[in-house]
């Protein structure tokens, strides 16, 4: 069996065969999610999914949920608010309703995205507070 990489920008995302945990087509999952390994889900999922690291949406799945994961990468049907820390990637074929809030964002051609997005920005460093630099005056 050969891997398939997908890659953005020369920058290898994951390998097929890394991904812990696969929903297939036939599965049917309601509730809440949290994970620590990589899912790729291509069946039907209702409820919350939380993760640190990278979640697919396959291209045959549907999914009503709000998603917080690293990397999140959508290839079939979402609807919910998708908050990918690292990337958020949606390719041709992927449908996302509802709101993105993401670091950095790929859109294919032929995707369908209806919502608002918001780019999170890189750490900024706020400026340390400086006491007055005067001199103490004594009695």
């Amino acid at each position: 069996m050969t891997k398939k990489i997908i890659q953005v920008n020369k920058n290898p995302v994951y390998e097929i065969g890394m991904i812990s945990t696969v929903f297939n087509k036939n599965t049917e999952f309601y509730g809440d999610l949290s994970f620590k390994k990589s899912l790729q889900i291509n069946g039907k999922f209702e409820g919350e999914i939380t993760s640190g690291n990278f979640l697919v949406i396959g291209e045959e799945a549907f999914v009503k949920a709000n998603i917080k994961a690293d990397i999140v990468i959508i290839k079939g049907t979402v609807h919910g608010n998708v908050e990918a820390i690292s990337r958020l990637e949606i390719h041709t074929g992927g449908k996302l309703y509802g709101n993105i809030r993401t670091k950095k964002l790929m859109i294919s051609d032929g995707v369908v995205f209806e919502g608002k997005c918001e780019m999170i920005k890189p750490y900024e460093k706020k400026p340390k507070k400086t006491e007055d630099q005067g001199e103490e005056k004594t009695a």
